[in-house]
């Protein structure tokens, strides 16, 4: 109820029906991954289920793991709206925390967010030299480790896919070292085989929710080609040049 109540502040009161179908996934235990449309909220299919679980269980963890220190920041901001919202009316003990661990944390700061943050942003890089070499520094938040998420899934293809893989088994392998098997979220932006990637990256079977629940307006497609500024040769005007020209009409028309 207090979620709800978080949730319907921001005015957020329904869920889409993929958002519903993650959460459904998430809560039986199996690992999903969402890939859905721009700006169709995939970042609620992992806020929801983990915060839901820390109000339950507070001594529970998660990782959420992203390809840049700029994205890891904006989820970071969100989440800590919604702590500002739930902690007020939890007791002392029950309170939520997040932190942010990367190459640009205090020293001073890292201790305090190993021993008090149940919700940990970081990216692979910091996981890979900072984290899982030094598990026993960990461990307390390896043996509560409930959830990983992994944003952006589509960036971690080719050799680089092939790394984040092997990061990925040895998180895993530390995981099983501590007891723990978590429950792997990840999300993708619309590409064809957003299953067997996943699958690839955790070794695991996935739960694939693709059907966008999200409400679109009308789009219309346009194809437009640059004027053409040297008759001679050929050559037509900067496709950048005249985007930027379309882009200042489109505003001043309110479009």
């Amino acid at each position: 109820p207090k979620l709800t109540a978080a949730f319907g502040s921001l005015g957020l009161n329904r869920l889409y029906s993929h958002q519903r179908q993650a959460l459904d996934a998430v809560q039986a235990g199996q690992n999903v991954v969402i890939s859905t449309g721009v700006a169709s909220g995939k970042s609620l299919c992992y806020q929801l289920p983990i915060l839901n679980e820390l109000l339950i269980s507070p001594q529970n963890r998660a990782i959420l793991l992203f390809p840049t220190k700029a994205l890891g920041q904006d989820q970071a901001g969100k989440f800590k709206q919604m702590l500002d919202l739930l902690n007020p009316d939890l007791p002392k003990i029950a309170k939520l925390h997040c932190g942010i661990y990367d190459g640009d944390s205090p020293s001073d700061l890292r201790q305090k967010i190993r021993r008090e943050a149940q919700i940990l942003f970081t990216n692979p890089d910091m996981l890979h030299t900072a984290i899982l070499p030094h598990h026993t520094q960990w461990a307390q938040f390896f043996q509560n480790l409930r959830f990983v998420v992994l944003d952006e899934l589509h960036t971690y293809r080719g050799v680089f896919g092939s790394h984040i893989a092997n990061l990925l088994c040895r998180l895993k392998r530390i995981a099983s070292f501590y007891g723990v098997t978590p429950t792997f979220l990840m999300t993708s932006a619309t590409i064809a085989n957003p299953r067997e990637l996943s699958e690839s990256l955790i070794q695991s079977q996935v739960i694939c929710i693709d059907e966008d629940g999200s409400p679109h307006g009308v789009q219309h497609f346009i194809t437009y080609n640059p004027p053409i500024i040297h008759p001679e040769f050929g050559i037509r005007r900067s496709a950048t040049a005249e985007s930027i020209d379309l882009v200042n009409d489109l505003l001043q028309h309110n479009v």
